[in-house]
Order: C-alpha cells, then structure tokens, then sequence
C-alpha cells in the first residue's frame, strides 16, 4: 500500500512567523513534493495571514517529524489529510 499525506499550514502573522517556518521547511525539504502557498494581495493590503498546502514524500515516520515541529511554531495551525491506496 502507498500513503499520501498533505499538510494544510495557518501562518496567522506571515511577518512574525516566517523566519521559523521557513526553516523547518527547509530543513524537511527533501519531503515536500509540491508546496503551495498563498495571501491575500489587494492594491491597498498585503494580508500578514497566509495558507500554505504540502504534497509530502518519502518515509511517513519523517512526515510526523516535520508536522511535529511546524506545531510547535507559535501562530502557525497544522491540519492533515491522508491517503492510503
């Protein structure tokens, strides 16, 4: 059986937030397989809250490894999803 497992990532203050984020993404950056991230962008605001979603690969035991410590950064809310076929 294979398991896919996307991360669904909070950042409520991007400004605050990123520099911890960012490293812990970079150093699990040989399991994210696509990585998606997005704000809210108007001519007037840049939005300091920002979404972020993972397609993760490699050993699942890592995975919880990375999810683990994305938690663990104040501001930042982590949800999951998985896929087993």
């Amino acid at each position: 059986m294979k398991e896919t497992r996307i991360l669904g990532i909070l950042i409520r203050d991007r400004i605050k937030e990123s520099g911890r984020t960012q490293g812990v993404l970079t150093k699990y950056a040989h399991l994210i397989r696509s990585r998606l991230g997005f704000h809210e962008v108007t001519t007037d605001v840049c939005s300091r809250t920002g979404v972020m979603i993972l397609q993760l690969a490699g050993k699942s035991s890592d995975w919880n490894l990375l999810q683990k410590e994305l938690e663990e950064i104040g501001g930042v809310e982590v949800k999951e999803m998985s896929f087993v076929y």
